[in-house]
Parts: C-alpha cells; structure tokens; sequence
C-alpha cells in the first residue's frame, strides 16, 4: 500500500493520482471509472475533463460517489492513499457532500424517509440561521414548524408519535404551501444561503405531517404536493449556494413523492430542476433525458409556459452536447410554446413566477454560449438584464443575470463592458447572498485581469474584497 500522505497536504497537483493512472490515458481512465461505478451500482459522469481536474489538484476531495467508486477500483487503499485531502479539512465548518461537476444526479429515493437534513457543526449557528430567516418575513416557517403534530426531535419524529398528538388538517396543508411560497420569495430577494438550513428544517416537519396523514384523501394530496414542492425549494436552495449533491436528493425525494402521489404537475416540476443541475454538474446527456421525461409529464397538463420550459432545458442539454441542431429544434418549440402561454399567464404553476421574458433571454443566452456563439449569447443577455431591471425587486436575478452578461462579453472579447456589468452585481451583494453569484464573480476576475490596464477592468478587480468575504 502507498504511504498515506497527511490529510492536510497543501494544495497542489495530485501526484499519487496521476501514478494510479499509469499508462491510460485521461479518457481510457475515466472510462474504467465509469465501468467501475456500474459494478458497484453508482452513477458517476467522469470524463477526461474531470480526471485533469483530480490530477491537477483542483478537486481535492471527491463527493461521496466518487468516493466509493474509487475505494473500490483500489481496494485496501484510503482517500489519502489516493492523494485527496480528509473532507473535513476541505469541507471546513460543513462535513457533507459537495459534488464536482461530475456527478450525476441520483435516482429517485424510496420513501419519504430517507430525505436528507442539512447539517451544520455549529448548533449556534444553525440557530442563527433560522432565526434570521423567521425573522426577515416567513412567518410560514414557524407556524409550520409549531403546527407540527408532535416536536421534533434531532432525529425527526416518528409517525407514531405525531399521530398521538393529532393528525392534520387543513390549517397544516396550507401552512405548507405558504412556507413555500415564503422561501421563493426571499430567494428571489435575497439568494440561497441563509435560508438553506432553515428551509430544511421546514422540510422535516412537513414530511412528518405527511407521514402522519391526514383523515380527509383531499388533504393529504395537499399535504404531499405541499411537501414535494417544499423539497423542490430546497433543493434550489442547495443548488444555488453550491451543494450539489444535496440539491440532488432533494429532487429525486421530490420526484418520488410525485410518483407516489399521482402527481403529473410536481413530476414535471421535479424532472425541470433535475434537468438544470444536471447541466450544472456536466451530465448534458441526463439533462437532456430529464427534460424529455418532464416534457412527458407536462403533456396532459395544458401549460404551455411550463412545456416551453422544459423545452429550454432540454435545448441547454443538447447545446453542451456541441448538437446544434437538437439546440436550435429545442429552441424553436420553446419559443412557439412562450408565445402561446403570453394570454395564459395566470394558468401557469406559481413557482413559475420567475419565468418571463428575463429567464426566457438568459436561458436562450445560454444556450449560444455553450455552442460559442458570443455575439447571439451577448444579444440574448442583454435583453434578459433590460427586462430583470424593470422588476427591481428581484434583486438576485438582476445580479445573476447581469453577471451571465458579462461573463458573454468577456468571452466575446469585450472586457471593459464585461466589468461594467459585473460591477451591477457587485453593487447588489448587499441584499443578495448566493453562492453562485460570488462564484461566478471571481471566475470573471480572474478573465478580467490581463486587461487590467483598462480603468474599468481595474476598477471592478479593486472591488473584489466585496465579494470574496460576502
């Protein structure tokens, strides 16, 4: 066996790594990954690309797929005898799973039970959480969580014991459509992260009321979609401040509730976000797949904003696949399907809110940016920034949506507008807290900075403290 190396070994390419590999080549390796993981039942999207990135140290602890798949292509051997540092020192203050773009997402879970709960190593600080995200409005959450048939205990509590206490009612299946109602809104407002664990504990309790029941079928229907949705913003949650594979779990905890449930509209829902973190985690082969299923789901539904939807995911998927005619076929039923939903607005889901012509130009904007093609990708951009800045209370769009601009203008060789923008969402981060924005913000820089000679260049570069300790 390899003599382990500390686990707090400094930064740097991972030499061990790279001798496991021996003669293969990146991508004959990553393909030995890939069968190794369908030995064990695992699902992982290892590509050449990842591989680099593992060799190259950028990747210093791998998510917990990737774990078990390479302990078990190298029994006997550690995490560290591979090179990769302990997770608790990569992870700091938070020892869970944080996913490279590698990961594929999971299948559906089970049951209800096996919905994950956000963990934290500070009790203080998971109090401080909850308390600042009851405080600033969701007085849903706190009713929900008192509205509970029985407390909850660390470790959840068992139907058993709530149906002792009573079973819910009514009053419990609206507390938890408002609570996701709450979260959307403060998350338009003000980004993921200090809603994220809270939301979670909101999650618990309702998924208690679920597997309590109720006494009336209408009500528990409300309850399980009510919960489903609830995991679904969750999700986003985690999805948005970086937490991939619990982001994940989430969804497919979602989807299996619409399985279990009958429940055509939340399937669609859960299939449309599974979609979109599959890109983000560079699977384009299974967001193209999840987007077909909820497009599937959607069929009978009469929703044409939400068919265009998934549409757009799915031509998001094709576009990072480099398939331009899948994109633009896509594209082309997502634009025929948003015009047909402009006289049926109301009739769409309320989670659909954020769907407009903002999020339809940047999701198009995407889509030409993963082709290469800067000047539609900035075009389309441009047109989704002019329409967030006429809802000015959707302070986390305006800042995303400014940032993808400027992210399309650096690429399109057109630096001192690039700053200017990305300047905007800097300006923002005193009301919005996300994860991604920040990320995306020190990506840009560190384009940015050969033409630091430019006086705008050089004066969004100054600003950079702003958002590395937001």
């Amino acid at each position: 066996m390899a003599t382990s190396p500390s686990a707090s070994r400094p930064s740097g390419p991972n030499r061990l790594f790279r001798e496991l590999r021996g003669q293969l080549s990146p991508g004959e390796f990553a393909a030995a990954v890939r069968r190794a993981a369908r030995e064990i039942g695992e699902r992982v999207c290892c590509d050449a690309r990842y591989v680099g990135r593992v060799e190259a140290g950028e990747i210093r602890c791998p998510n917990y797929a990737y774990e078990r798949v390479f302990l078990h292509m190298f029994p006997g051997r550690s995490l560290a005898d591979l090179g990769f540092e302990s997770r608790l020192t990569v992870r700091g203050r938070r020892v869970g799973a944080e996913p490279e773009p590698g990961a594929a997402p999971s299948p559906p879970l089970p049951s209800h039970s096996a919905h994950p709960t956000p963990i934290t190593d500070d009790p203080e600080e998971g109090d401080v959480l909850r308390r600042a995200f009851m405080t600033g409005g969701s007085a849903a959450v706190a009713s929900l969580t008192t509205l509970s048939p029985s407390p909850l205990p660390a470790g959840g509590a068992t139907a058993a014991a709530a149906s002792a206490a009573g079973r819910p009612g009514e009053r419990e299946a609206v507390a938890v459509h408002r609570t996701v109602a709450e979260i959307r809104l403060h998350d338009d407002r003000h980004g993921a992260e200090d809603l994220f664990r809270a939301a979670g504990e909101a999650l618990r309790a309702a998924y208690q009321l679920v597997d309590t029941g109720a006494r009336r079928a209408a009500v528990n229907d409300r309850l399980q979609s009510g919960a489903g949705e609830l995991a679904i913003s969750v999700g986003w949650l985690a999805h948005d401040s970086g937490r991939l594979a619990d982001a994940r779990s989430y969804y497919a905890e979602a989807l299996a509730t619409a399985r279990v449930n009958g429940d055509a509209a939340l399937e669609a829902h859960a299939f449309c976000n599974t979609a979109f973190l599959a890109r983000d985690a560079g699977c384009p082969r299974e967001a193209v797949r999840a987007a077909q299923a909820g497009q599937q789901a959607a069929r009978s539904l009469g929703l044409p904003h939400l068919r265009s939807l998934l549409a757009l995911r799915e031509a998001s998927g094709w576009a990072a696949l480099g398939d331009r005619g899948g994109c633009e076929e896509a594209l082309s039923r997502a634009s025929a399907t948003f015009e047909r939903g402009r006289g049926a607005v109301e009739a769409a889901p309320e989670w659909m809110s954020f769907f407009g012509d903002a999020e339809f130009a940047s999701q198009r904007a995407g889509c030409w940016a993963a082709l290469g093609d800067w000047e539609r990708a900035a075009a389309c951009s441009a047109e989704s920034v002019t329409a967030a800045l006429g809802e000015p209370h959707f302070a986390r769009n305006i800042a995303l949506y400014s940032m993808e601009h400027a992210e399309h203008l650096a690429s399109g060789d057109r630096p001192e507008e690039a700053a200017a923008h990305a300047g905007r969402a800097v300006d923002l981060l005193g009301q919005v807290r996300s994860g991604r924005i920040r990320t995306m913000l020190d990506a840009l820089a560190g384009r940015l900075r050969p033409a630091g000679g430019d006086s705008t260049v050089a004066a969004f570069l100054d600003r950079r403290p702003e958002w590395a300790t937001g």
